[in-house]
């Protein structure tokens, strides 16, 4: 295998690395903050089934990602994935969560404005709307799950200590299944890039298990992924968990799943493919955003509470964080994408 190839990947696995540091808040933020689940237990349950999740689901999230632009070289690819790396990071630094989906797509938009590639306008306008539907969705999950909850936990009249207990165990279940719908939607953003020009072939490991080359590019990002999350995760799981909404255990266990079902239904090319059987609608298999999905259903809640707990000073530094991501990840790439071709020689398109 030649080494360039791993040198040009960097990128992808630094903006894994970003992801894992930004994104396992979503999951486990809430739990942490809330003190029910210590964060190096989250951070090693959230790594272990993001990497499954990412190498046995992630397949469908990453074709859409590859209508709206097919990079054809791996320097390419690797400008693109690391301009959105940069601009996670230094948003990550300012511990204000912010969209890695938007990122790459920004990304790919100006390797196509670059290499004067057409942009499907009718795609980027179905994978924008998930932006904004994606966290309206999960408010309203959140909100209907949580008034169900205190329901039939009012009707149980369960003792406080054994509610306390199942709820931690409800946490730790919730972040398991949020960290492999994490995995399974998000590892495009991290690797589809290079599923075009990558080079490496299929696998067999032990008991058994096949993988395909994509999966085993899908492995790498996944690792990348897992270690952002063990390694620069827990600044931005105190603010998701703390600082946007005091949140109980009940509320923080209703926003992980409440994102979680969310990541899983534009993820699931099987529940996908089951809807359209029966001629039902569907949702796209499209990478949204794990922070749109989380902070929707933190407001969820806090709308229907009243909106008086929600801190909307931070909520509103989130939203423009949303709407300057793809524009700033865009123009680095386009940038960088001139200095790579001009300044290096190397060919970041191929006609």
């Amino acid at each position: 295998m030649d080494l360039t190839f791993f040198l040009f990947l960097s990128s992808g696995l630094f903006l894994g690395w970003s992801l894992g540091a930004n994104d396992a808040s979503n999951i486990f933020g809430t739990a942490v903050g809330t003190k029910m689940v210590k964060f190096k237990t989250a951070a090693t349950i959230a790594a272990i089934f993001i990497i499954i999740g990412a190498v046995h689901a992630g397949s469908g999230a990453s074709q859409t990602l590859g209508e709206l632009g097919s990079i054809n070289t791996l320097p390419g690819a690797f400008m693109s994935a690391l301009a959105a790396a940069l601009t996670i990071f230094w948003i990550v630094r300012s511990s204000i969560p912010t969209s890695t989906s938007q990122a790459i797509v920004g990304a790919i938009i100006g390797w196509n404005f670059f290499a004067s590639k057409p942009t499907d306008l009718s795609l980027v306008t179905q994978i924008v709307s998930t932006w904004v539907f994606c966290p309206i969705l999960s408010g309203t999950i959140s909100v209907f799950l949580y008034w169900s909850i205190k329901k039939i936990l009012r009707k149980s009249r369960m003792h406080l200590i054994r509610q306390d207990c199942y709820t931690r165990i409800g946490l730790i279940l919730a972040g398991a299944f949020g960290a492999y719908a994490l995995g399974a939607n998000n590892i495009a953003n991290v690797m589809g890039v290079f599923v075009p020009s990558s080079p490496l072939k299929e696998a067999n490991l032990p008991w058994g298990f096949h993988l395909s080359s994509t999966q085993v590019l899908f492995l790498i990002g996944g690792i990348a992924i897992g270690v952002g999350v063990i390694t620069y995760s827990q600044k931005i799981m105190n603010t998701v968990g703390n600082n946007l909404m005091k949140m109980s255990p009940l509320i923080a266990w209703v926003v992980v799943v409440s994102q979680s079902l969310v990541l899983f239904l534009f993820a699931s090319q099987g529940l996908r493919n089951i809807l359209l059987s029966y001629n039902l609608p569907a949702l796209p298999l499209v990478p949204v955003s794990s922070s749109q999905a989380v902070i929707g259903a933190v407001m969820g809640i806090g709308l229907a509470k009243g909106g008086h707990s929600l801190n909307w000073t931070l909520i509103g530094k989130i939203i423009v964080s949303w709407i300057s991501t793809p524009i700033i990840a865009a123009i680095i790439c386009y940038i960088s994408l001139f200095f790579l071709q001009n300044v290096f020689g190397q060919t970041v398109y191929l006609p």
